[in-house]
């Protein structure tokens, strides 16, 4: 294992860190897996243990160990020369490298190279491996990489056409720079002499037989080697440190010539190897000279086109009609140089073409470099995915510091990731820190507008979706979406434009907190700076998504397309901003907009539906629809437009219909019960009696029928209170049996209302009458009734069981007729409350104080009445059995009539009590401002008790309140 670096101070061992475990192997080396500790790059190990080499001199005589410790010395000075040579030589196609050679504790040698994925003997093994278990896929890679914290992945690593072309081109110009400027031979061109390296590019090493060429003029430092001794195989040593005789040309076994050609001869069997079944050479020597030339000397054991060079699978045709002939042939005058090589037939296709064109890249001129990128776009779908990943892409980004040609390369370069099965990982490490650097870093320093980076700004909004699916969300927040926000904060409106319309792939990468906090402020901002219709419109598309909405415009439908689930199940729910912020800054923002254009409206009706759907009921009734509302009289709105504004203004309205009814339901039934029914014209100002005056038979517990009845004479009422159901309910006269159950049935259906300390108690007393039978009348609505049909009235007990509300003045009044049976001229007498006997509009108010009067009532001649008039109850004054009005009685012999006195007071008290709230609310009910002054009779005698009286209520005016206007009415009319 790695035991040799372990415990041992040297620079390479102080420096880097090494992995434990051996990567791959070439020739006597072992390679290392590692990492630089200033920069945590990767690099590559080269170590050889000495051990290997003392473990075969262990059953060695002393002589024999002598010999064999000197022969020991000799393979590790030549793999010194081997790193050393290395250092000399600077070429694309030879290993580069790092750290110089040096010693370690157990006499071994190790130097630090570029990294390195795997050699080709180790490669070609593998494919061996595979193949012999089944094909590909048979077994797992024994290449696999661990780096210094313990991962562990396998490599990609592939041998196909392309890729075999490509290698084969690199080593072949590694050679053309060995022979034309170095002047040197390799010597041992063998697959273990080959290393490829991360980027997928094959590098010459194994330089320890190198040696100048005969009769070369190049100065060179390398020692020239002698054939003899190299060409004398030790048995005593490993045979990996010795000369492959496999790959060897005859002009080293057979000539002794040390020329450049024999390195072709050597690249010749290197092609047919690798197209060999299994990868090895059609030479097999087994490491004896003897065998060498046995081989040379039959034409059918040579390598030829009359045998097919041997080879168990088919040749490319280019290669064994054109190449090979001219490459394994035993005049070296007629092999074809290293130049030769690389312009042959074999060569002449269109992706060995591109990848030296690739490689010569930089010498290109300006419009070359732009044709070859427009046209790579093309081709890439045919490349090898580990040549594109390795080989073509890294060319690609280093490319990305010419700002001319920054939009055609990007293309590529996403092209590129959406054709490879493992662009995560080529996404991460290779593209993801490039873009970073262009789009963030650099562009803090330059603020200036620089048209070419906006183009290839564009061409990374147009692959938002790609580069989200290869990047997690924390790795898109640190490095994409800086990018993102500095287009959407571009003057540019098409860059602003895209990466708005992007965001619908981004969302699902990132998280709430980074959503509310860094992204939507950015686009609420620009969304209100701007001028330009086109990004009023993209950014309300915008804050639909961010709302969690569909990115497909839902205007003039309900939004529920088929893609709507499926873009939902992508969104997760914290990638939608909260309801808080839905209604305190993107209502707003559309509150705010000032045009009238219908593009605009429209997206604004969107974001509205989206918002309204997550929005409180009362938000949506107060700040939604106002501006719904708003919008939809737009004048530029066509018809369907506006149709689509009135289907959300009509669902949202529905929405906060149902959800206020369910919430005043459920408050009802928390209380207990259920809210009794309010009247629309209810007064909740009115006490007592006042919602009598509505005729609400609902309210009052009264029919038309009892009105009927009440205003007729045919039964009387009492009610419960003076106050209790209005004035056209209040409580009337004589107690009959008929009266006493509609008194029952009437407190059965009527609630209790209010009472009041000032309340006038029930009355305690009826009087009886017999009103004569009446035809019954059909319900009627008016209030006016036929006054025609009235006879002469006359007072029943009192006038002011009733309070009585005010007409309109336009009611004709009656003049009052003195009747010959009486001795009371009420028309006549000076009533200090009075006026004439013509109804005015305030007599014609006293509209409903009919319930005490009996309509035909016959004339008593012989009777005399007396009234006086006590002063209203107050606060602290209770009646007690009595009335203010006093009835003496009447003469003897005269026709005897029983007065209710409470129920006079009863009246009275309630008529003081409201005869002020009601003069002037009803002018609209003059109907029943009947003429008053003919409702009672005169009778002589009475006229001088009459004015008997007249001080004492002159005095009970000054007494009463100020709510009695009413009573003084009332009087006048009387």
């Amino acid at each position: 294992m790695f035991s040799s670096l372990k415990g041992f101070s040297s620079n390479i061992h102080s420096n880097y860190v090494v992995s434990q475990s051996v990567s791959s192997t070439a020739g006597a080396w072992k390679i290392y897996d590692a990492k630089k500790k200033s920069t945590q790059k990767p690099y590559s190990v080269f170590v050889f243990d000495r051990k290997s080499l003392d473990a075969h001199a262990s059953s060695l005589s002393r002589s024999g160990a002598q010999a064999f410790k000197r022969a020991a010395e000799e393979v590790v000075e030549r793999l010194k020369k081997e790193a050393s040579s290395l250092a000399r030589l600077r070429h694309p196609n030879v290993l580069e490298l790092v750290e110089p050679v040096e010693d370690t504790r157990g006499g071994g040698l190790q130097f630090v190279t570029e990294p390195i994925t795997a050699s080709l003997a180790s490669l070609l093994q593998d494919k061996d491996d595979q193949e012999r278990a089944g094909g590909i896929g048979g077994r797992s890679s024994r290449f696999v990489t661990e780096d210094s914290d313990g991962v562990r992945r396998r490599r990609e690593l592939e041998i196909d056409e392309l890729e075999i072309q490509k290698g084969l081109l690199q080593v072949s110009k590694a050679l053309e720079f060995l022979h034309e400027n170095a002047g040197l031979v390799h010597g041992n061109l063998t697959p273990d002499a080959v290393l490829i390296n991360a980027k997928s590019d094959w590098k010459i090493s194994g330089l320890a037989f190198c040696s100048p060429i005969e009769n070369s003029t190049k100065p060179t430092s390398v020692q020239p080697i002698s054939l003899s001794e190299v060409l004398n195989l030790d048995t005593r040593l490993p045979r990996y440190v010795q000369i492959n005789l496999d790959y060897t040309s005859p002009d080293f076994v057979l000539d002794n010539n040390l020329t450049a050609s024999a390195d072709m001869f050597s690249i010749g069997l290197l092609c047919i190897a690798l197209y060999n079944s299994p990868h090895r050479s059609p030479i097999e020597t087994s490491g004896s000279i003897s065998a060498y030339r046995r081989i040379f000397t039959s034409s059918s054991t040579v390598p030829s086109a009359g045998n097919d060079f041997l080879s168990k699978r088919p040749l490319p045709k280019d290669l064994a009609n054109y190449v090979l002939p001219r490459l394994i042939t035993r005049r070296p005058a007629q092999r074809m140089s290293a130049r030769e090589f690389q312009e042959s037939q074999y060569f002449d296709n269109i992706f060995v073409s591109t990848i030296r064109f690739l490689d010569a890249f930089p010498a290109k001129t300006p419009g070359e470099k732009a044709s070859f990128m427009r046209g790579l776009n093309k081709v890439l779908p045919s490349f090898p995915k580990a040549v594109m990943e390795k080989k073509v892409l890294p060319a690609l980004l280093e490319e990305l510091k010419d700002k001319e040609l920054l939009s055609l390369i990007l293309q590529n370069v996403f092209k590129i990731m959406s054709l490879l099965p493992s662009s995560r990982r080529a996404f991460g490490e290779q593209v993801r820190p490039r873009l970073k650097e262009i789009f963030v870093d650099n562009a803090k320093q330059t603020q200036e507008k620089d048209t070419a980076r906006d183009a290839g700004l564009m061409v990374i909004l147009e692959n938002t979706t790609l580069i989200a699916e290869n990047s997690s969300g924390k790795e898109f927040k640190d490095d994409v979406l800086p990018i993102l926000l500095t287009a959407i904060e571009s003057p540019t409106p098409s860059l602003v434009d895209a990466a708005l319309r992007g965001l619908p792939n981004v969302l699902p990468v990132l998280d709430f907190s980074t959503i509310k906090n860094e992204l939507f402020p950015v686009v609420a901002t620009v969304f209100s700076k701007t001028n330009s219709l086109a990004i009023k419109v993209r950014g309300c598309r915008a804050f639909v998504i961010l709302c969690g909405g569909s990115n497909q415009s839902s205007s003039g439908d309900d939004g529920l397309d088929g893609l709507a689930p499926e873009k939902k199940k992508k969104t997760s729910s914290s990638s939608a901003l909260d309801k808080y912020t839905m209604q305190e800054k993107i209502i707003p923002l559309i509150k705010a907009i000032k045009t009238k254009e219908p593009a605009v409206m429209m997206a604004s009706l969107d974001v509205l539906r989206v918002v309204g759907e997550n929005a409180d009921a009362d938000f949506a009734a107060m700040e939604i629809l106002p501006i719904l509302w708003y919008m939809s009289l737009g004048p530029l709105l066509d018809l369907k437009q506006f149709q689509s504004f009135m289907e959300l203004i009509k669902s949202l309205s529905r929405r906060v219909e149902d959800e206020q009814t369910k919430k005043l339901q459920e408050l009802a039934v928390t209380n207990g019960a259920t809210s009794p029914a309010v009247p629309a014209n209810d007064d909740f100002l009115g006490f007592g009696g006042v919602t009598g005056t509505t005729f609400d038979t609902a309210a009052n517990g009264t029919t038309p029928d009892d009105f009927e009845r009440l205003v007729k004479g045919k039964a009387a009422q009492t009610t419960s209170g003076a106050m209790d159901g209005g004035w056209d309910t209040m409580a009337s006269s004589t107690p009959t049996a008929a009266t006493s159950a509609a008194a029952a049935a009437s407190a059965t259906v009527k609630s209790p209302t209010a009472q009041f300390s000032w309340s006038t108690p029930p009355p305690q007393a009826n009087t009886q009458f017999n009103p004569p039978k009446t035809q019954p009348q059909p319900a009627f609505r008016t209030v006016t009734p036929d006054l025609a049909s009235f006879g002469t009235l006359s007072p029943q007990t009192t006038q002011f069981s009733q309070p009585l509300q005010p007409v309109a003045a336009s009611t004709p009044s009656i003049q009052n007729a003195p009747s010959a049976s009486t001795g009371i001229n009420w028309s006549g007498a000076a009533n200090p409350w009075g006026s004439s006997s013509t109804a005015t509009p305030t007599l014609n108010s006293m509209n409903l104080g009919m319930s005490n009067m009996n309509i035909n009532r016959p004339t008593m001649t012989q009777q005399t009445s007396s009234f006086s008039l006590a002063p209203p109850p107050s606060a602290g004054v209770t009646p007690s059995g009595g009335s203010g009005f006093r009835l003496p009685p009447p003469p003897a012999g005269g026709f005897q009539r029983q007065a209710s006195t409470s129920s006079a007071s009863s009246g009275f008290g309630g008529m003081g009590g409201m005869s002020g709230m009601n003069m002037n609310n009803n002018r609209g009910m003059s109907g029943m401002g009947m003429g008053m002054s003919v409702m009672t009779p005169t009778v002589p005698g009475q006229q001088q008790q009459q004015q008997q009286q007249r001080p004492q209520q002159q005095q009970q005016q000054q007494m009463k309140p100020p709510g009695g206007v009413g009573l003084s009415q009332y009087e006048s009319l009387l």
